[in-house]
């Protein structure tokens, strides 16, 4: 069990390292399959990894500048009541249903992965998109919070539609957040992959927190080695990117997890019938 719990804390946290949004993905498959906790223990079991990983992810980006802290603590608590719920939805659902709507989420991220990566290779050479543009890192306040109609509209949905992920899925969710971060707050890429840690690890700790008082045995001993080993794991996928081409990780990461996504669904849907 030890080794296990080592190897596939390590491959998770080098993917989430890595890659970034999408990586921490893989967390409820390893924990349901190889260590053997049903999906709502696994799902809670999840947001431990997640939100541990990104919280110590997100001082890299920190100390970079690459978070607005403002915008992150706002966009994560307008999705607490979305957590919530999520968290209240994925324990009274069937164990094989989460299954199979776990592996349908997988293969959303996968065809995500690969229109990112194609999106990439188009506009390789060519000037980047404005949102990447280096910008003044400087405060600018809260100014997509101003008494406009619609955008408040977009960021209440946007960060509950996140909130309900990270509660229902046990997942960070990075690859909803970045581009809600970039559309609605208007933050530039690179600053909206820095802000999704502070998002990520606030969703994760209230759906947590809503979890506490229900009745899921979770064994916290195996979860705290799994997201040690995770964190580890992430800070060395972190130095992977500046020796090996992203693509070729995106790649590589995205056919794994099609493969899983289909071994979930596959096993799911052959237990409901």
């Amino acid at each position: 069990m030890i080794a296990v719990v080592v190897v596939l804390g390590l491959a998770v946290g080098v993917a989430l390292g890595a890659l970034g949004g999408g990586g921490s993905i893989l967390t409820v498959p390893a924990l349901v399959y190889a260590v053997g906790l049903d999906p709502v223990a696994a799902t809670t079991g999840s947001l431990v990894v997640v939100g541990v990983t990104t919280l110590v992810g997100s001082l890299a980006h920190l100390r970079a500048g690459r978070v607005r802290v403002l915008h992150g603590v706002v966009f994560g608590l307008l999705g607490v009541g979305g957590a919530v719920v999520g968290s209240l939805l994925s324990a009274s659902v069937p164990p094989g249903v989460l299954l199979v709507a776990f592996s349908a989420l997988m293969l959303v991220v996968a065809g995500l992965m690969t229109r990112r990566r194609r999106a990439a290779a188009r506009t390789d050479g060519a000037a980047r998109p404005v949102e990447d543009q280096p910008r003044p890192l400087a405060p600018v306040g809260l100014r997509p919070l101003r008494c406009d109609c619609r955008a408040v509209g977009a960021l209440l949905l946007s960060a509950t539609a996140v909130g309900v992920l990270t509660g229902f899925f046990g997942v960070g969710g990075g690859f909803a957040v970045v581009p809600a971060l970039v559309l609605v707050l208007r933050l530039p890429m690179p600053v909206a992959v820095g802000t999704s840690q502070v998002v990520i690890a606030i969703n994760s700790a209230s759906a947590l927190t809503s979890r506490v008082g229900q009745d899921v045995a979770v064994p916290w001993g195996v979860v705290a080695g799994f997201t040690v080993v995770a964190v580890v794991g992430s800070l060395i996928g972190a130095r992977l990117t500046s020796r090996v081409r992203p693509e070729v990780l995106s790649r590589a990461f995205t056919v794994l997890l099609v493969v899983v996504a289909l071994y979930t669904g596959v096993r799911s849907v052959a237990e409901l019938v």
